[in-house]
């Protein structure tokens, strides 16, 4: 691959993943219900208004699920393996695109659960500032992965293991899910 590539490549990888976090982190948020006067939710409902507030309309949020939402993160996703195969210069099929979105999307939850709870697990080691607005939202979006293992699990001797399978599942996922959908649409 020419350099020209890999500097393509980059720049389409870094915009669709940051347009695809923002989407992602709107839907998230919505689902666990986060002050929306916190300033990282504001600023993030802002960002992605102008786009969900047309589809809003048509696809209403379920069960605090914002299916507006789902819907554009899989547009951007789709849209994301679409440029990716044109800078690669790869020739997939319509259908092999749209699972690559699939794909793409599933696999960036993934990750961003497993970075998000990382991240958490990594704070409850210290004494965070309170005051910091994203340190409530990243426990709120965490607790989502991490709550049923810790209900599962007991702790062994004072000490929270849970996190550790929490972590496993997801790249298990990751591996099990994300790695076969991509090795069929690519298939296709």
């Amino acid at each position: 691959m020419t350099p020209f590539a890999n500097a393509g490549l980059l720049v389409v990888d870094t915009l669709f993943a940051l347009v695809l976090f923002v989407v992602v982190l709107r839907v998230l948020l919505q689902f666990v219900r986060a002050n929306f006067y916190n300033p990282i939710c504001q600023a993030v409902f802002k960002l992605t208004n102008p786009l969900l507030m047309p589809w809003q309309r048509v696809l209403p949020v379920w069960r605090r699920l914002n299916l507006a939402g789902v819907l554009l993160a899989l547009l951007v996703a789709t849209l994301w393996a679409v440029a990716m195969a044109w800078v690669l210069d790869r020739e997939v099929r319509v259908a092999g695109l749209v699972l690559l979105g699939v794909a793409r999307l599933l696999g960036f939850v993934l990750s961003m659960f497993f970075w998000i709870a990382l991240a958490r697990v990594i704070l409850s080691w210290f004494s965070p500032d309170a005051r910091n607005p994203a340190i409530p939202l990243l426990y709120a979006i965490a607790d989502l992965v991490l709550r049923p293992f810790a209900r599962v699990i007991p702790a062994i001797g004072g000490i929270d293991i849970s996190p550790i399978f929490a972590l496993l599942a997801l790249r298990l996922a990751q591996v099990l899910l994300v790695d076969p959908l991509i090795a069929v649409a690519l298939g296709t």
